[in-house]
């Protein structure tokens, strides 16, 4: 049977998206690590499933380029937004993931023309419990020096839901990535702290209403983008006065989007605003053991086009806040 799968992208963050067909099954986390893989088409960061769903207007699932599958993906919600939006012809519905139901809407272009998608990010909780993470009696660590973890890095842990070990870093920790990487590793094999693993991210802030994020992400390791990261991290810079609470800008390697972190009392309501790329699709065969055949390729140049433009733009950006001696 022949099938489609669209190569996709939020921020660079790059997945493969495929509507499932009732009834038919497949070997998702295995076709993840095949079609991820950097030998088949430059591989991607992971695969998004989409299905039916009887609480929502569609359900979606996220498999890590490893094959795990992840609780919540932001970039890969806005991907998932832009293709059921578009099939039911509307422009706001609800999207099922594994912890939550989750709003979507069409907006305004961040960029251009660039198609862009606003999601709900939930459910939130500061409680180590909820990554889970073990540190000795804590019940959270907001904006904590940890000397186990790093003598001058100023950590803070929270779910939203995926879990995420978010540190305020001097700018020497993003320009040189190794203690970083060597760090989240710690975190990903058999560890005391984080029995199923964590994300990892770097900030740094850039102006005063935006920061610079990298994340290595638990399963996939450095990507370009981290949708959840990016929104826990906009999160914890509100929560400890780095930047003011609302509207929030967010680089990364892979370009930037917006973040509105919302207060409301003891409640806070997240949302990330940003690019869904779709920039092929492919049709082909899927096997049994995971192979996807390819048959047809078509290239969405521009969309491609005016990403790069948005990429060089974010550069510029990070660079002029950074030539700022009260940014270095």
């Amino acid at each position: 049977m022949t099938i489609i799968f669209h190569k996709v992208h939020g921020s660079g963050n790059t997945f493969y998206l495929h509507e499932e067909i009732p009834n038919m099954f497949y070997n998702w986390p295995l076709t993840a690590q095949k079609m991820c893989n950097p030998s088949n088409e430059n591989g991607a960061d992971g695969l998004l499933i989409i299905s039916q769903s009887t609480k929502a207007d569609a359900k979606m699932r996220v498999y890590n380029a490893d094959g795990s599958e992840a609780s919540m993906c932001g970039n890969g919600l806005r991907c998932v937004a832009r293709f059921v939006l578009t099939k039911l012809g509307v422009t706001v519905a609800t999207i099922e993931t594994m912890k939550a139901v989750l709003s979507v809407q069409q907006v305004e272009p961040i960029f251009k023309s660039i198609d862009t998608y606003k999601v709900e990010i939930s459910p939130v909780s500061f409680k180590l419990t909820s990554l889970p993470m073990k540190h000795k009696n804590h019940k959270q660590i907001v904006n904590e020096v940890m000397p186990e973890f790093s003598l001058d890095i100023h950590f803070t842990a929270v779910s939203v839901p995926n879990p995420h070990l978010i540190g305020i870093v001097p700018i020497h920790y993003i320009e040189d990535t190794q203690f970083q990487e060597q760090l989240a590793t710690s975190f990903n094999i058999d560890n005391e702290h984080f029995p199923d693993g964590v994300n990892v991210s770097f900030v740094h802030p850039v102006d005063e209403s935006s920061i610079f994020v990298r994340t290595f992400e638990r399963g996939v390791g450095f990507t370009n983008a981290c949708g959840t990261a990016m929104t826990a991290s906009a999160l914890v810079s509100a929560t400890i006065n780095l930047v003011p609470y609302g509207e929030i800008t967010v680089y990364n390697p892979g370009g930037f989007v917006k973040c509105e972190i919302e207060k409301n009392e003891n409640h806070v309501h997240l949302s990330l605003i940003g690019n869904a790329t779709f920039f092929a699709t492919y049709s082909g065969e899927l096997t049994e053991d995971g192979e996807f055949i390819i048959n047809s390729v078509i290239l969405h140049e521009h969309e491609i086009n005016e990403y790069k433009e948005l990429e060089l733009q974010a550069q510029k950006n990070v660079n002029d806040g950074w030539s700022s001696n009260e940014y270095l």
